[in-house]
């Protein structure tokens, strides 16, 4: 028997994830009874002309959700106990565990039922979730110990090599030693903090900038100064005066495509921030962890400073995929071993697993093939997305080049949080910028991730936020 599915090999959405909703579908729609037979991987493959590799994964786990039963020597069966109506994203569904303490992780990054359009996530149909399925599969076979074991404390050897050579094409030198791999950047962070700061100390952030960062830092006790970010990058005269007055001892900077506003630090600018840290002897945070969205890359403070007054940051994170969760420091030597005691007192080390995955995509080439796909699929996103803003009557703060995030206001609007409101009865969510500024500060710009805005509803909420009274 053949399935009434239809799949398109054209639209993006990787086929395991076609398979599954259409398996889905046919059965919700009562198409199929309980019990009846499906046909076999290799027929279903056959019958749509498909590798069966994605048929094997999405049977895997239209098992796993509950629909199929997999009977050994006999092959999958419509479950007589379906899963509630709700499918997939029921109660059981690990996607839907949310914490309703109201944090801002949780409220705009989670996926649910709004259109996170404030969110920091790339798309699920966006991600090479057939070529992470082979890789997690290829780690399986033929490292089975990184299941279980624990990393070492640097991380896997392969990985940093790897890494060094990225940062390479950067022009920052370092050896593989000076790399250490992190449970995602925020855990880079987090060692950062422990290691060079302690409560009372001040340090420098942008605003906006990282709200995750301004959280760590008031957990570990610090004071935060908030530097302006313009369209070139943290505003110098603001710093300069700023410096007269306090003596902070780190500065974190989010160089390429900032979070929130998209915007890139101008070499000028780099070039004055580092002049700065050598004669007020402070050190600077690099956070890169958008580098690889850059098709074309531009100097780092890092490449300009070579690790000397610059501890860089980066991760595959934000592009490979938020759960592998895979961020590096990279530092002087004496840093780094510092670091990695921290981190061993701290989580005994990171995830074996993630990181042997991490490697397999990089030395199978499918890494920077996916990378190719989602850059041009973000370039074309930002464009149709501040080109929307605009004929909405929307003021846009720069035009990025890359990366995911348009920093944007409707100008007659004061407090964004009006946007925020605005858009909950048309099931949009947004992040108000306050969230992105040093103490929550009133601002009329709000973060907007141009990779859900074809969806109807962004389109509605730009319109109405635009007709909102004055």
């Amino acid at each position: 028997m053949k399935l009434d599915i239809a799949l398109d090999r054209d639209n993006g959405v990787p086929l395991t994830e076609q398979i599954v909703s259409g398996v889905t579908t046919w059965i919700r729609t009562r198409a199929a009874h309980p019990g009846a037979k499906l046909p076999s991987i290799r027929q279903f493959a056959a019958d749509y002309a498909v590798s069966r590799f994605p048929v094997i994964e999405a049977y895997d786990r239209l098992v796993s959700l509950g629909y199929l039963d997999s009977r050994q020597g006999s092959g999958f069966y419509v479950s007589e106990r379906q899963p509630s109506s709700n499918g997939a994203q029921g109660s059981s569904d690990p996607r839907r565990a949310e914490d309703e303490s109201g944090h801002i992780h949780q409220q705009f990054n989670h996926p649910g039922e709004s259109l996170k359009l404030g969110s920091g996530f790339i798309p699920e149909a966006w991600r090479d979730v057939d070529a992470l399925g082979q890789a997690i599969r290829h780690v399986s076979r033929v490292d089975p110990a990184a299941m279980i074991d624990y990393a070492t404390p640097l991380g896997n050897g392969v990985l940093r090599e790897h890494l060094q050579s990225r940062v390479a094409q950067l022009g920052i030198g370092c050896d593989a030693s000076q790399v250490l791999i992190t449970n995602g950047a925020s855990q880079g962070l987090d060692l950062l903090m422990r290691y060079m700061l302690k409560a009372g100390d001040t340090v420098l952030v942008e605003d906006p900038g990282y709200y995750n960062l301004n959280g760590l830092l008031k957990l570990h006790g610090v004071q935060l100064l908030g530097v302006p970010r313009t369209r070139l990058g943290p505003d110098i005269d603001a710093l300069t005066a700023l410096l007269k007055l306090h003596r902070p001892k780190l500065f974190f900077v989010n160089t390429v495509f900032h979070n929130p506003t998209g915007t890139t630090v101008a070499p000028q600018v780099a070039f004055r921030l580092l002049q700065l840290a050598r004669e007020h002897d402070f050190s600077i945070v690099e956070d890169d962890i958008y580098a690889d969205f850059q098709s074309d890359p531009t100097d780092r403070l890092a490449t300009l400073d070579q690790l000397d007054h610059v501890i860089y940051l980066g991760g595959l994170s934000k592009t490979l995929s938020s759960s592998l969760r895979i961020g590096y420091v990279i530092a002087k030597p004496e840093i780094i071993k510092d670091l990695a005691d921290i981190k061993m007192l701290t989580s005994i080390g990171s995830s074996r697993f993630a990181e042997a995955v991490a490697v397999a995509m990089l030395e199978r080439g499918a890494y920077r093939k996916y990378l190719d796909r989602l850059r041009r699929r973000m370039r074309d996103a930002l464009g149709t997305t501040v080109q929307t803003l605009e004929d909405s009557g929307w003021e846009v703060f720069e035009n990025p080049l890359g990366g995911k995030f348009v920093w944007a206001r409707v100008p007659h609007v004061a407090d964004a949080a009006r946007l925020a409101e605005c858009g909950m009865p048309l099931g949009v969510t947004v992040a108000p910028g306050s969230y992105f500024r040093p103490y929550g500060e009133v601002t009329p710009w709000i973060r907007i991730n141009a990779a859900h805005t074809l969806d109807p509803r962004a389109q509605a909420f730009f319109e109405a936020a635009a007709a909102l009274p004055g």
